[in-house]
């Protein structure tokens, strides 16, 4: 075949493409576990850090089998149902828009401080969506540790979420007022500083507002879908 012909180029072309593809497909296989086992540690890394215990990926395994004594799911009436808490992908329960439907993970700590529930939460920030867990202490309304974060938040601003100077300050919040309603914590404005009541709230992230406000809706929402459960654990 003439090297220099248009049918030569062509068949060239398709065939390092073709080869290329499956090269990259063999890749994809291949690294896939490696993967889903780096976001599995990630995720567990996420889980202990909302009870305050920091573990790197080498130890994030170990500790995780050591802190976190039961993992289980419950629905929105408080029950436990079938399913695995670990594996449940809170983007397609927070896209189901039935409650009854939606399956709610719920992992139990063993700390220095004592026995702690973590909730996931999931929501959506300014610009892609945002997540994070609340740990609450036994009686079920003093928050013992918060961690969020974001995918695609704008630096210095929303993606302040996911710093410790923002979510320290979650720390010995109530979500219950003194009549034993669910008022959640409301991020506030430094124009709304004045009427929060600290028990319930802290600061939002200045030039950060939208995400703020995402993020209150978020735990807000999801605390909500947990209010059975939480009482009949109270």
């Amino acid at each position: 075949m003439d090297k220099n012909s248009n049918s030569y180029t062509f068949i060239y072309a398709s065939v390092m493409v073709i080869v290329v593809a499956a090269i990259l497909a063999l890749a994809a296989v291949n690294l896939k576990p490696f993967q889903q086992k780096n976001v599995a540690i990630e995720k567990k890394q996420n889980i202990l850090k909302s009870v305050n215990v920091i573990a790197n990926a080498a130890q994030a395994e170990a500790k995780y089998e050591q802190v976190i004594t039961e993992a289980f799911v419950v629905n929105n009436q408080g029950n436990k149902v079938e399913g695995d808490a670990f594996t449940i992908n809170l983007k397609e329960q927070y896209s189901q828009k039935d409650a009854s439907k939606k399956l709610l993970p719920i992992f139990v700590a063993n700390t220095k401080d004592g026995k702690k529930y973590i909730l996931p939460l999931y929501g959506a920030g300014l610009w892609r969506p945002i997540w994070g867990y609340i740990a609450l202490n036994e009686d079920m309304n003093t928050i013992y540790g918060a961690t969020f974060d974001h995918q695609g938040e704008t630096p210095g601003l929303g993606a302040e979420i996911a710093t410790p100077g923002f979510q320290k300050p979650f720390k010995g919040k109530t979500i219950f007022d003194k009549d034993g309603k669910l008022v959640s914590i409301t991020i506030a404005k430094a124009s709304e500083k004045a009427t929060a009541n600290p028990a319930h709230s802290v600061d939002a992230i200045s030039g950060g507002t939208i995400t703020s406000k995402g993020l209150q809706a978020m735990v807000g929402d999801d605390l909500k879908l947990y209010e059975n459960f939480i009482k009949k654990v109270k």
